[in-house]
């Protein structure tokens, strides 16, 4: 005759009918304390490279980098005639530097109907208000300053 089951809900042992228990199952599939503190230092240390990577980032690319070397600001045109605008500018630029800047004019659409580049000698002046008049090919809208350079 089978022997009564010490089990309270009738049911057979867990061994006996091939049911692992919680313990079993951790060993099985490497969940143990030595695992867990393992995971824990690599995911420390991934973290603690994402940050002394990032850092490094934000102060090569935002610390060390350079300065502007000099500034050009649009203050405005006016229209001589069909065939010609004077545009103002603010340039600042380190004293005695020389540079060159590329202005333009601009028609309704858009389009560049004047070009022009000018030298910007050096000067004991490092902010200066500056101004040049643009050959148009058609009535211009704007003027404006396109680009400037360091030479």
């Amino acid at each position: 005759m089978p022997e009564a089951s010490s089990n309270p809900t009738g049911t057979a042992d867990s061994a006996a009918s091939g049911t692992a228990t919680p313990t079993d199952l951790d060993a099985r599939y490497g969940r143990s304390p030595k695992a867990k503190r393992n995971n824990r230092v690599i995911v420390i240390a991934v973290a603690a490279a994402f940050v002394a990577v990032f850092t490094a980032w934000l102060v090569w690319g935002g610390l060390l980098e350079s300065p502007a070397q000099f500034e050009a600001k649009d203050t405005g045109y006016e229209l001589i005639d069909d065939t010609a605008v004077e545009v103002r500018w603010q340039f600042n630029v380190a004293e005695n530097q020389d540079a060159r800047c590329a202005v333009q004019a601009l028609n309704s659409t858009f389009a560049i109907i004047g070009w022009k580049v000018v030298d910007v000698p050096g000067s004991d002046q490092r902010n200066r208000e500056l101004s040049t008049t643009v050959r148009t090919t058609e009535l211009a809208v704007s003027g404006l300053i396109y680009r400037c350079w360091l030479t």
